[in-house]
């Protein structure tokens, strides 16, 4: 079965007539049913967009045409979601009932849970709230929260437990804090914390509306925010809110000129407590880290007992990685709160701070928990307990029966519908919520099912969740091998590198297209495709053609190994360069005092992409070179050492 439709004609009619006004806004309305083959799905796809834009009349009208349409409930769902506010009741439920167990009913019972939160109305949202599979929305967790306040239950801990991502807060969370501010169950302290983690996270609006509940004014926090050096100036004097906001400003001005917050704190540090030093501290230190500034582990040992974000904890451990203080590695993860100290990368992180202290059997301990695990820290575990990364054995093929149920999966094969619209947000929440019931011979089933039907992202996705029959064919796939070959044969490059790189750029989805405009497999930029394809004399080459798979992969082959070249071959720095730009990876290397390992070079990458990326896709390569050759490198000779400098470096100055 072809999985996409070929639309690639409608689209070049219209960019042929975009010059002619009124046609060429029918185009721009009309892009999604250009790629579809019939009229229902074109039907469908402005059902969508009509129903998203809160046309009640347009998606009611819509939706009255496509009666037989193959996935129903999201016709329904559409024409049911912009009048949702005043849906009675009874349909709501009646919608439940009959999907009942389905990604949608999900979906729909989400955001019947918000209006329920919104109106108070906690006797509906009670009976509803545990039937809320996914249970991922942080603001529903918040009106949870606030149903079992009404009742009169102490809930403070609980609230500042959940509290930690401002961005996913909404109205539910800050209602939340100004109940728990009105009943005297936070204190100034927990009112304030809340604004600077809203402040540190990027959203100034929901700090504004959280300070509401302390004596601040919009104006003075707006200055301390906006013009930070204007409050640093005044100092910390007067009460409470006056240093607050100097605590604010501190972290704003850190981003943008550290020596000059530091000389204000230190002008000011006398006139604060010894609470609101510690978080003083803690502000600078967290955007000194960020900067891989020298200082940085200095001033966290000033701010130790400060209450920090998520982020602050996790960069505390990280700067003392860069500079080898193992002592303080282990103090600062004892020192996280519980659940971030069970993440892998922190188990692994506290492992070998106790082997580099002496204490062989505790690091040991932590090595076991991740051992045998496919992921960055579940591979690096493996090495250090002294274990070979093995293949698992193959598992043995799905049956007839078991392919034919997961053929015959309702969801699996409305998620295929959704991509052969070109809707992978719907796509991926369907499949994905097929997965999550499913046992491992079942999820064998349902990627041998992606694969025949040509996607093999969503045969990645099922085949990375089963926990006993692993297939690393299906995990790692290896299509187009003999362009592969011929790629990175002739210019003497890693083939499993460029594996692992694709397989976390594009998940082998050939059409894949990035918000900023990368494209096809490797996902190459434009300006970077048209650079690549002068350097090496591509004659014929025009951007219409990178989703092309030999041209895409021949381009982005050619530009990793340029990139590589001028990085010393160092695969860290290329990998991290390939995601963020040639000139970053140089940065960050040039601000280390002394040559670290990879391991820590990758943990302690400023961008949160950029360092995810690498250590997905040097396991990813890991486990390629497995597949093409039995001694391939280990991931931690992979990652290799990171030097401040290397003077046979080759500077290509212009490279994209």
């Amino acid at each position: 079965m072809k999985l996409y439709s070929r639309w690639w004609l409608g689209a070049i009619l219209c960019a042929a007539i975009s010059s002619i006004g009124p046609i060429a806004s029918v185009c721009a309305a009309n892009r999604h049913a250009l790629m579809v083959g019939n009229s229902a799905d074109a039907d469908f796809l402005a059902l969508r967009e009509a129903s998203l834009r809160g046309e009640t009349s347009e998606a009611g009208r819509i939706a009255g045409r496509l009666g037989s349409y193959p996935i129903q409930s999201y016709v329904e769902y559409y024409r049911l979601y912009p009048r949702l506010p005043a849906t009675p009741e009874g349909e709501i439920r009646q919608f439940l009932d009959r999907y009942d167990g389905t990604a949608i009913a999900d979906r729909l019972r989400n955001d019947w849970l918000l209006l329920l939160g919104r109106a108070h109305d906690w006797r509906v949202f009670d009976e509803q709230y545990p039937r809320f599979v996914l249970n991922d929305d942080t603001q529903v967790k918040c009106y949870a929260l606030q149903s079992r306040l009404a009742k009169g239950e102490n809930i403070a801990k609980a609230a500042r437990d959940l509290l930690q991502q401002p961005k996913y807060y909404g109205d539910g969370c800050v209602e939340l804090i100004g109940k728990l501010a009105q009943d005297k169950k936070f204190n100034e302290s927990d009112i304030w914390r809340q604004v600077r983690l809203a402040v540190e996270s990027g959203v100034s609006s929901t700090a504004r509306r959280i300070a509401h509940h302390t004596d601040v004014n919009d104006k003075q926090l707006a200055q301390a925010i906006d013009k930070p050096f204007a409050v640093l100036e005044r100092g910390a004097v007067g009460g409470r809110t006056s240093r607050e906001l100097f605590l604010i400003a501190l972290g704003r001005a850190g981003r943008d000129k550290l020596d000059k917050a530091v000389h204000q704190l230190e002008k000011a540090q006398s006139r604060l407590t010894a609470e609101e030093l510690a978080i003083a501290w803690s502000q600078l230190a967290l955007q000194a880290s960020l900067a891989l500034d020298k200082d940085a582990p200095g001033y966290w040992r000033r701010s130790f007992d400060a209450p920090l974000s998520t982020e602050g904890y996790q960069w505390r451990v990280r700067t003392a990685l860069r500079t080898g203080d193992w002592p303080f590695v282990a103090r600062s993860i004892d020192a996280m709160p519980p659940d971030l100290q069970k993440d892998p990368a922190w188990l692994y992180w506290r492992g070998r701070a106790h082997a580099a202290l002496g204490r062989v059997d505790d690091a040991k301990q932590y090595f076991h928990q991740l051992a045998g695990q496919h992921h960055f820290y579940g591979l690096l575990s493996t090495e250090e307990l002294s274990q070979p990364i093995l293949a698992p054995t193959k598992p043995a093929p799905p049956t007839a029966a078991e392919y034919a149920e997961a053929s015959s999966n309702a969801g699996l094969i409305n998620a295929l519908k959704f991509y052969e619209l070109e809707l992978r947000f719907e796509g991926n929440r369907e499949w994905n919520w097929q997965l999550r019931k499913m046992n491992d011979r079942q999820l064998l089933a349902a990627a041998e099912f992606a694969r025949r039907s040509e996607a093999l992202d969503r045969m990645v996705a099922a085949a990375d969740r089963a926990k006993v029959e692993l297939d690393l064919a299906q995990r790692y796939p290896t299509p187009h091998e003999d362009i592969m070959h011929t790629a990175t044969a002739g210019i003497g490059l890693d083939k499993a590198w460029v594996y692992g790189l694709i397989r976390q750029e594009s998940r082998f989805v050939k059409t894949a297209r990035s918000v900023v405009g990368a494209s096809g497999l490797m996902q190459i930029m434009p300006r970077t495709a048209t650079y690549v394809a002068k350097k090496i004399g591509m004659s014929g080459f025009s951007l219409s053609g990178l989703n092309d798979t030999r041209t895409n992969i021949t381009l982005g082959t050619q530009y990793l190994n340029m990139v590589l070249a001028s990085l010393g071959g160092s695969q860290t720095l290329a990998t991290a360069a390939y995601n963020a730009g040639p000139s970053r990876p140089r940065q960050w290397r040039a601000l280390l005092d002394k040559p670290v390992e990879g391991a820590i070079f990758a943990e302690s990458i400023p961008f949160s992409e950029t360092r995810g990326y690498v250590k997905a896709v040097l396991a990813n390569a890991t486990w390629y070179a497995l597949h093409f050759d039995s001694h391939a490198p280990s991931l931690k000779a992979r990652l290799g050492t990171v030097s401040p400098r290397d003077a046979q470096l080759i500077e290509l100055g212009d490279l994209p």
